[in-house]
């Protein structure tokens, strides 16, 4: 497999995903603002939507959207536990937490990174922010992963996404338990594995 990434983007979380799945697979880096890889050659050619994470596929195909990269990898390797079986409620429960990342986070965090939105606009924009925040701290409250004492992929997603606060000015010293979430999987030897193969430390 192949994974087109950004270093410190979403793709991350399938990063850390393949990384902690145990399964081969190369990196191939992409120039999202001129849309070409290191070749030259057109992103769009790979990916018609110009964005990452898109993971080329063994048997051929690319896949897209990170959420659902995520699922096709951890059910690969089942017997890693990184998602629980389908059609039990415990799926359903990530599946709950990735969309709440996806939807409810990932795409609030993005005007702030549009030189192009207005100063007014961001603020407005933490102000929401903080009310994720609240809410995704109250959860973890009394549990070491968003859903109870095991790590699964919408826990990957999460902490790629937290991980884009300070960059952007927001302090999340106000929220304890997601602070203490963001190292937890901070410590993870894949996690380490993938932000140190992305030149992130």
């Amino acid at each position: 497999m192949k994974l087109f990434f950004k270093p410190g983007a979403c793709s991350l979380s399938p990063h850390i995903v393949l990384r902690e799945a145990g399964l081969p697979f190369e990196l191939v880096n992409v120039d999202l603002a001129a849309k070409t890889l290191a070749d030259g050659s057109d992103f769009y050619a790979v990916n018609p939507k110009g964005q990452v994470p898109a993971l080329a596929l063994d048997e051929g195909g690319i896949l897209t959207e990170g959420p659902v990269i995520v699922q096709y990898i951890a059910d690969k390797v089942p017997e890693k536990g990184l998602i629980p079986p389908a059609g039990t409620l415990e799926r359903y429960r990530v599946l709950e937490w990735l969309n709440f990342v996806g939807t409810e986070l990932h795409k609030t965090f993005s005007p702030l990174f549009r030189p192009t939105t207005p100063d007014a606009y961001k603020d407005i924009v933490r102000q929401t922010l903080a009310q994720k925040f609240a809410v995704l701290d109250k959860a973890l409250a009394g549990r070491s992963y968003l859903t109870g004492e095991s790590f699964t992929v919408a826990d990957a997603y999460c902490f790629v996404v937290l991980g884009w606060a300070r960059p952007m000015g927001i302090d999340l010293s106000a929220y304890p338990n997601v602070t203490a979430f963001q190292a937890r999987i901070a410590g993870r030897p894949a996690v380490r594995e993938a932000r140190a193969a992305e030149g992130l430390g």
